[in-house]
């Protein structure tokens, strides 16, 4: 059963920070809608009970803090960034356009179809960037086979797929596979040169690890080579 992420300790700074008691902090939570107890509050505290969505949302209130703050991590996952700002799926779904059994479904898979439209709602709503939006949705594996398959071959029929994933419009996705086509080309004509050469295995262990390491960082590069447009949001600085 999915339980609403919370730091005991976080809750804990957060109320001393601002001098309440846990009868004040309940107090303050009835008063917003959100009836408790100070055994509540101390239950939240000491991590015997975890607090609902809704209790979350106005503890915080009454805390002067972010959500993220008593969540005691960053946003990673579709749910945690809904969170952090402070709405329901219920809220989110309106705001998007989507059934709201269908948005919770998609957080559950941490997988996002939705389409052009609910995308963009989205991004709007959760306030992502691109490159963000494309962790949130699961896609970095799918992301990362396809850059593979690219550096490795005919990195053209790579271009839609990648497009479809990032949002990003042809000549952006273009211009980066082909960099990156002909950087990895390279290792190959350097190993091959090396062998013909005869040179000694420790040069073609060299080069051989920095390969590796190229394989390693492809997806950070791709996103270097996108630039600003990985970082803003996507459907106002970047064409779909």
């Amino acid at each position: 059963m999915y339980s609403t992420p919370f730091s005991p300790s976080e809750a804990r700074a957060a109320r001393a920070r601002v001098g309440l008691t846990t009868a004040q902090v309940a107090q303050s939570m009835t008063a917003c809608g959100a009836p408790a107890r100070p055994e509540l509050i101390e239950a939240w505290e000491y991590g015997s009970q975890v607090p609902t969505e809704p209790q979350l949302f106005a503890l915080a209130d009454v805390l002067w803090c972010a959500p993220t703050v008593l969540m005691g991590l960053e946003p990673r996952t579709l749910a945690e960034h809904r969170m952090a700002r402070q709405l329901s799926v219920e809220r989110l779904a309106q705001l998007i356009g989507m059934d709201p059994h269908a948005y919770r479904q998609a957080e559950a898979e941490q997988r996002w179809t939705g389409d052009y439209r609910q995308t963009k709602a989205l991004v709007d709503a959760l306030g992502l960037s691109l490159r963000k939006l494309i962790g949130v949705m699961g896609r970095i594996d799918d992301l990362a086979g396809h850059l593979r398959a690219a550096i490795d071959g005919r990195w053209k029929t790579h271009v839609s797929p990648i497009m479809e994933i990032t949002t990003l419009n042809k000549t952006r996705v273009s211009d980066a596979l082909r960099t990156m086509h002909a950087e990895f080309a390279e290792f190959a004509e350097r190993y091959m040169g090396h062998v013909v050469a005869r040179n000694d295995d420790a040069r073609l262990k060299e080069v051989a690890a920095e390969r590796s390491a190229y394989l390693r960082r492809l997806v950070d590069h791709f996103w270097e080579l996108i630039g600003e447009a990985g970082e803003a949001p996507p459907f106002n600085s970047v064409s779909h």
